[in-house]
This record gives structure tokens, C-alpha cells and sequence, in this order.
């Protein structure tokens, strides 16, 4: 996450309409939704980082999948899980995308 820019706030104390539409929270490393830092580097409510539209046809996100979606544009990660391909685990966003097009 490059900047604190998507830092999901509400008008109201309880989103009762928005959590249906919550499609991505932050997580600790123990599968916790967190405000916390560094796990949630922008401290959005409720760990939101991304939201969809209610009939789904949009998504709405912070991480910013453009950026890392090449193993060497990641500044860690495991090389038995990538070994020598060059696609992050992002790029399966992006080729979900194209394949939906056609």
C-alpha cells in the first residue's frame, strides 16, 4: 500500500448496508480482521480495503494490484511458493478479468 488514500471511514457508527458490500479486509498474520498497523496500513474501519456494488458489477480496491502483479515488484517472497515464475499472485485478478471479457 503506497499511501493512506482508501481509508474506508462511515458517516454512521454501524455500515449495516456496507458490510454486505465488503469484498476485501485487512488480516493479521493470524487470519484476523484488524485496524492495526502495519497489517492495515491505513487503520480503515473494520480492516475494509475493498467494496463492491450492490448488483456486483464493480470492485473497489486499495492494495493497488496494478503495482504487484510481477514477483520482483514484491518486496518479499517465498521462493518455493513462486520458484522461477515471474507472475505474482495478483496476476490471477487480472487473468480471472480477461478470461470473464472472452
Amino acid at each position: 500500500v503506497a499511501h493512506g488514500e482508501g481509508r474506508v471511514e462511515f458517516s454512521s457508527a454501524q455500515p449495516e448496508n456496507a458490510t454486505a458490500l465488503v469484498t476485501m479486509r485487512f488480516v493479521d498474520n493470524y487470519g484476523q480482521v484488524t485496524e492495526n498497523y502495519p497489517y492495515n496500513p491505513n487503520g480503515s474501519l473494520q480492516g475494509i480495503t475493498g467494496l463492491t456494488t450492490s448488483d456486483g458489477r464493480f470492485n473497489v480496491l486499495m492494495p493497488h494490484p496494478e503495482r504487484v502483479f510481477r514477483v520482483s515488484q514484491h518486496s518479499w517472497h517465498p521462493n518455493a511458493r513462486f520458484g522461477s515464475t515471474e507472475d505474482g499472485p495478483w496476476m490471477r485478478l487480472f487473468r480471472n478479468a480477461r478470461k470473464w471479457v472472452g
